[in-house]
Order: structure tokens, then sequence, then C-alpha cells
């Protein structure tokens, strides 16, 4: 992670969590290949970063749940140019009574954020591991510490995600490799308006930026932290999971969901 003509993948790099974390890569030296499905958005952010941070940009767009665009991504990984960095932050979420909810809303959280992250997961790993240097950074959420009723698809796919970088994590330790989960709270991003959750019923404390979300978690990769939790409130209430009675974290859970749709 510390060579010369370093390069870094991130995937859903158009917005968000993953157009800061593209910002900050580009900030620390690294080259950058910028995976979305807005071609437009990403070719913005290249000129902008190649601009002023003198690095090279790679545009490749890509929507991630079809079999083509991920397997374009997965190529890109396996045979093009070594990366130093591969950050799966693509995902989405909804906020509705699974029930009520479309079954291919589900579906579609699911190939994105849990089999999207897991092929490009493996196929960084296995490029990286043999050359015994790199960083792979997943992009979670305090949602997977707890279930998460009214939004109970997004939630499970992010305990996946939790659950399988730590074991990836341990399982690379001592190889070279470093492996992050990052695991922010509520972020000012269009993650919320596209779930259909009202910013307004959440308390401005518990609100982080999109920056301070990259830099906290490319801190913790630089540091090999298996688990990166933004924000003190957040590590009270990832702890408080662990502590509380399931019955009470779920309904909890449920009626915070509830009251911010």
């Amino acid at each position: 992670m510390t060579t010369p003509g370093r390069a870094a993948l991130v995937t859903g790099a158009s917005s968000g969590i993953g157009r800061s974390l593209s910002g900050a890569l580009a900030t620390r030296g690294y080259d950058l290949v910028l995976v979305a499905r807005d071609a437009e958005r990403l070719g913005e952010l290249s000129a902008e970063l190649s601009r002023r941070h003198a690095v090279h940009c790679e545009v490749l767009a890509a929507d991630l749940a079809a079999d083509e665009g991920l397997a374009a991504v997965e190529r890109r990984i396996r045979d093009g140019d070594p990366l130093d960095v591969v950050v799966n932050n693509a995902g989405f979420g909804t906020a509705e009574p699974f029930a009520s909810d479309r079954v291919g809303a589900a579906v579609g959280q699911i190939r994105l954020n849990v089999v999207a992250l897991t092929v490009l997961s493996h196929a960084a790993l296995s490029t990286m591991v043999p050359r015994r240097r790199g960083g792979l950074l997943n992009v979670s959420s305090t949602a997977s510490f707890q279930p998460t009723p009214g939004q109970a698809v997004y939630g499970a796919t992010k305990a996946f995600v939790t659950s399988l970088t730590e074991s990836l994590h341990e399982e690379v330790a001592g190889s070279g490799v470093h492996v992050t989960a990052l695991c922010p709270g509520f972020t000012r991003t269009e993650f919320h308006t596209r779930a259909s959750i009202d910013p307004a019923g959440i308390p401005e404390f518990m609100w982080a930026s999109p920056a301070a979300v990259a830099e906290a978690g490319l801190a913790a990769l630089e540091a090999n932290r298996a688990i990166c939790i933004t924000g003190g409130v957040n590590k009270v209430l990832a702890a408080a999971t662990h502590l509380a009675p399931r019955s009470l974290i779920r309904r909890s859970a449920g009626r915070v969901v509830r009251r911010l749709t």
C-alpha cells in the first residue's frame, strides 16, 4: 500500500461516500479506476480529480447488479494493471415492510450488496495475496449490528458484509494484505432520499459528512483494523446491541425506521 504508482478501484464512485473515498485516495496519490452506472458523472469526477491531483483516472461505467457489468469489473481487477486497493462501496437499500415491498427490490439489494461485493472481494484478494500487498475496503453500515425491521433486507445484506469482511481480515492476516469493513451511520448522501427515508427525523448530532467517513475508513484500512465504526455515538450504539436484550434491540430499530419513513 506504500509503493510508487499506486492504483485503486472504487465502486459506487459517482456520489456520496464513494465520491469522497475517490477524492481521498487521489489526495494520497492513487491513480483511480472509477466504477458506477452513471458514465456522465464518472467523467466529470475523473476530470476533476485528474486536474486537482495530477492522477490518472480510468472510467468504467457498469451496473454491478447485472451479470455483464459485474463481469467487466471483475475482469478489470483480475486481468488489468495491478490494483493496490479495491473499495466495494456500491450498494442501496429500501425502507418498506418486507411483505409490501417489491420482491425485485429485495433481490436487487442482494445482488448488489452481497453477490457483487463477494465476487469483487474474491477477485481482489486472489490477486493481492500472491503479491503479499494490497488493501480491500468493504463499505458496510451500522445497520449490520442489529435487525432492521422496515429495512429487513438492507440490514441483512450489511450483516453479511461485516461478517464476511471480518472473516477475510483474519484469513489473510500476516499476508501483507489489509482488509477492513467500514461501518458508517447516518451520512449526508443521496442514499436516504433513494431509500425513501426522511432526513428531517434524524437529530443533527447523528449525522456525518461523507468526507469524514471516507477519511476514517482509509485510516482504518492503512492501520489494518478489521472494523471501522465512524463517530462516537455510533460506537456506543453498536456496543449497546451486544448488551441489551435482542427483543429490545429489534423493537427499537423498528420504531426508528417507522418514524423516518
